[in-house]
């Protein structure tokens, strides 16, 4: 419980002018200060400080009260845990933290505490004798931190050996103390070192006291980094490397760029980028965004381009609707973490870099599409279910649909089944890294296998080359099939690349087998991608009958996007053979190329149809491949052009309009000539 006399000691500890100028540009007009609120976009300042009342209002959202509701819903915290918040900056020991009957030391003696061994390491690094200082100071000159820059960022070296136990001790600290500060550990009944051998770098809070240590061996031996563990005043989890530092210049440029280690931060500081800070040993947590989105529009994470990189950056996803600031990535060439790229190149070489970040949202999902293979429709399916999972957090987001359809986009499938993928996936159950861990996922686990898959899409239409068709050219007595309306509106049940089925369909106790059920990863996919499936299989059985009468057709083929690369393949493998083969041997070809060949090729029926004579039967496959062919290239083009001017610059958006344009007047001619010969 914290009291109303412990209440009125922070707000009089507290400038509040200054408290709001972290933030928000105040101008002053007579008594009072006008700025552009931080609660909500504006142009014309609206929010009005009155520092002799203590009192704040904006005119444009409503918002108001005094130091406390502005730290409330700045930092989105609680009353009381906006008085804490502020009594930590004035460095004010609340009533609460020393009621009768709590144990444990007051946080300013454990601050205290450690800013006594910031400088002891600080001490032992640049003075101390003996081979353990000396390699410590070889360590930071062999990454260009010479003693000055040492000097300013209060690097040190730990020795161990209970000297650090025996320094704080003839300063006046107790065990309970240093041990709460998590300098020191039990052994045996004694206080021991807790850091030992390894160089140190010093943590601050935002008010630049000292309140916690990373360490980090000089050798291989492991762990390689060691740090401060949870305590009274330190939070893995909210506070950033070097925060202290930045916040001014994240301020100033309106950008701050998270990174992943003390070296890169320091690197990158002595460089010119004082907007930069790191992670402490945890995720990138919400604390962190909302910590860093009061002073930055944009952030950029600069992570290592290796797999814990990437995870870093995926984990990052769920927090882009949860602040107003830009959340960006890059990653630096070659690999190089900040710190060997600044020591192999001028610093200005990495603001075009900066400058360039893309989107988190489009390198996570381009960077995790690149480990897919995308050449089936099945695969493509697979890989929904997988990238599923990573936006699951962003389910009740408004800013799903515009996800789900990139990701649509990306995989060629539909952006309503998208989203109603990512909705059935489970969220944790709080935020990765807000706590430091990284969450737990609330209801069923996922099967691993795609079993959600099953049973979810349509039945198969049966019969249908027998119902209500046209045929081809003058009508006949009896109607001949249209492969473009009606069989093409379902998915091929005779032909699927095994992975996109989904759980086995058991068959019953007793009774005939069921009929092959619908597979049910083409429920994902949109109607144009399930009817080019149906025509490719049907050119291809068409070509497999009789090569050398698609074999005039070999440029216009050429110019076809087809919808699984795997038909391509085996369309080029019959092209390929030498005229007069014969349709066994188009069929070699084939399965030379494709195991699955076959079973493909034995699945066309148009071939086998009454009514066309072959010239027609190419000509109307030609056509209708042609036609959802051009309307794949024309979705491909709006998905690039839907990304933003971030991937395509403005020359290139140009040219990619007008070539979509002349796609769809060629689609509508394709459209309106299958229309006309009664095929559409």
């Amino acid at each position: 419980m914290i009291s109303d006399e412990d209440r009125e000691r922070v707000r009089q500890a507290t400038d509040f002018l200054a408290l709001v100028s972290e933030t928000v540009e105040l101008k002053q007009r007579g008594s009072d200060f006008w700025g552009c609120c931080p609660f909500h976009h504006e142009k014309s300042p609206s929010f009005h400080v009155n520092p002799s009342t203590g009192l704040w209002k904006c005119f444009g959202c409503g918002a108001g009260g005094d130091l406390f509701d502005y730290v409330m819903k700045r930092e989105s915290l609680d009353f009381p845990d906006a008085i804490r918040y502020l009594a930590d900056r004035a460095n004010i020991e609340l009533q609460e933290d020393a009621r009768p009957g709590q144990r444990g030391p007051k946080k300013n003696r454990l601050i205290e505490c450690l800013t006594e061994a910031e400088s002891f390491y600080s001490t032992m690094l640049m003075r101390g004798k003996g081979e353990g200082p000396a390699s410590g100071r070889r360590y930071f000159a062999g990454r260009g931190f010479g003693s000055d820059v040492c000097r300013r960022w209060h690097l040190g070296y730990a020795p161990g050996y209970g000297s650090l136990v025996r320094h704080l001790r003839s300063k006046g600290f107790s065990v309970q103390e240093i041990q709460a500060a998590d300098l020191a550990v039990d052994r045996n009944g004694r206080a021991a070192d807790r850091f030992y051998d390894r160089v140190m770098f010093p943590i601050h809070d935002e008010q630049g006291r000292t309140i916690a240590f990373g360490g980090r061996v000089m050798t291989d031996a492991k762990p390689k980094y060691l740090n401060t563990k949870e305590t009274t005043v330190f939070h893995k989890g909210k506070h950033l490397f070097a925060f202290d530092r930045a916040k001014e210049g994240i301020a100033a440029r309106g950008v701050a760029i998270v990174s992943e280690g003390y070296t890169d931060v320091i690197a990158l500081h002595e460089a010119g980028y004082t907007n930069a800070v790191a992670a402490l040993g945890t995720s990138f947590s919400l604390d962190h965004v909302r910590t860093l989105s009061r002073f930055a529009k944009k952030i950029i994470c600069m992570f290592d381009g290796d797999a814990a990189g990437q995870k870093a950056a995926e984990r990052a996803i769920q927090f882009i609707d949860k602040t107003e600031a830009d959340l960006r990535c890059v990653v630096l060439p070659d690999g190089q973490d900040p710190m060997e790229f600044l020591q192999t190149h001028q610093p200005a070489d990495l603001q075009p870099i900066l400058d360039a970040a893309r989107p988190l949202m489009d390198f996570v999902l381009e960077k995790r599409l690149a480990g897919y293979d995308l050449s089936s429709p099945g695969r493509r399916v697979a890989a929904l279910d997988d990238l599923a999972t990573l936006l699951a957090p962003l389910k009740h987001s408004v800013l799903l649909d515009g996800y789900a359809t990139q990701l649509a986009d990306a995989l060629k499938v539909d952006p309503e089944e998208t989203k109603r993928v990512i909705r059935s996936k489970p969220v944790p159950t709080q935020a990765a890294g807000e706590r430091g861990g990284s969450g737990s996922y609330q209801g069923a686990g996922r099967d691993g296998d795609r079993r959600a898959w099953s049973g979810q899409g349509r039945q198969p239409r049966q019969g249908t080359w027998q119902q209500g068709v046209r045929r081809q050219g003058a009508r006949q007595a009896a109607p001949e099939p249209d492969p473009a309306a009606g069989y093409y509106d379902e998915a091929p049940t005779d032909y699927l690349p095994e992975e996109a089925y989904g759980e086995p369909q058991a068959s019953p106790a007793a009774g005939p087998s069921p009929a092959p059920a619908q597979p049910a990863a083409y429920t994902a996919l949109s109607a144009d991608e399930r009817r080019q499936l149906s025509v490719e299989r049907e050119l291809l059985a068409m070509m497999a009958a009789d090569p050398d009468a698609l074999r005039a057709h070999a440029d216009r083929i050429a110019t076809f996007s087809w919808s699984d690369q795997r038909h391509e393949s085996m369309a080029w493998a019959m092209l390929a053979t030498p005229e007069g083969t014969t349709p066994a041997g188009a069929v070699a070809a084939a399965s030379a190329v494709e195991p699955d060949a076959p079973r493909i090729l034995a699945s066309g029926q148009l071939v086998y149809q009454q009514g066309m004579t072959a010239e027609q039967k190419v000509d109307f496959l030609l056509d209708t491949v042609d036609l959802y062919s051009t309307r794949r290239k024309i979705r491909e083009i709006r998905s690039r052009l839907r990304a933003g001017e971030s991937s395509v610059p403005g020359e290139e958006a140009t040219r990619l309009f007008s070539e979509a344009t002349e796609l769809q007047r060629h689609a509508n001619e394709l459209s309106s000539y299958i229309s006309a010969n009664g095929n559409a």
